[in-house]
């Protein structure tokens, strides 16, 4: 087993410098603190190593999912008893972008929600936040149903060709392919019907939308394809590795990846 090495801010910001970051970049992070080593500082070191790195000019974006507020009879609640499922849709509290935490994304992007300036979009279930120059347009009228397309804020982050930076996590958690999975056709392409605790009218409704089925299985196999290109650069930071690639490469490669290969 390796030894988790110590990772300190003055390491994040030079990583960053390595990998390309620059001032005035729009950039969609993905996290895992833990995959570093011990960082000091924890996920305020990143953060600030982030925004430091991109400057006023700037943008960060990061994915703050709340995808437990779905109804429990999609399965999202599987660690429960199927029993308590009724009960656990009757509580489960509206969406707030205040308040709502994130879920399985990681310590940065749980900090980085509640970060001061950062804004966050609306979707109920599949939310980001982002910080900087373009934080507003990648937020505003984030659509439920169009979860993940053109409109959406991977889709704006497309029309800005923004880069995408993965901070010791694979393919399978970089949200950006999902963009690809609306562009792309394919066999099993369809749609499904969710649903989401919202506030409407100052009351707490479930509110049923139509959008994209998608499950990312095959994103790692999209992302051991595309890194063949040559197009991703890696930098080591403490346990972990740094991949960074432009957002529009990666989408343009993943379209014609899946309408050749899945099914």
């Amino acid at each position: 087993m390796e030894k988790r090495k110590l990772v300190t801010p003055n390491d994040i910001s030079a990583a960053l410098q390595e990998i390309g970051v620059q001032q005035g970049q729009v950039i969609m992070v993905h996290t895992s603190l833990s995959s570093l080593g011990y960082v000091c500082g924890g996920a305020q070191s990143v953060i600030e190593a982030l925004i430091k790195s991109v400057g006023e000019e700037g943008t960060i974006m990061m994915p703050t999912q709340s995808w437990k507020n779905l109804d429990p009879l999609a399965g999202v609640y599987w660690q429960e008893p199927e029993e308590w499922w009724p009960v656990i849709r009757e509580y489960i509290p509206a969406y707030d972008k205040r308040i709502t935490p994130t879920n399985t994304m990681g310590a940065v992007a749980e900090m980085f929600r509640q970060w001061p300036g950062t804004l966050r979009s609306d979707h109920p279930a599949r939310s980001v936040a982002a910080w900087g120059r373009y934080a507003q347009y990648l937020t505003e009228n984030h659509d439920l149903s169009d979860i993940f397309g053109d409109s959406s804020p991977i889709g704006r982050l497309y029309e800005l060709d923004g880069s995408v930076l993965l901070i010791g996590v694979g393919y399978d958690k970089n949200t950006s392919l999902h963009l690809a999975d609306v562009r792309a056709e394919y066999p099993g392409k369809h749609m499904v019907v969710e649903s989401s605790a919202i506030e409407l009218d100052g009351q707490r409704i479930w509110k049923a939308y139509e959008t994209l089925a998608v499950d990312g299985e095959d994103f790692s196999l999209i992302g051991e394809a595309f890194e063949k290109t040559g197009k991703v650069r890696h930098v080591p930071l403490g346990n972990g590795i740094l991949s960074m690639m432009s957002q529009r490469e990666l989408v343009d490669f993943a379209v014609k990846w899946i309408g050749e290969s899945r099914k």
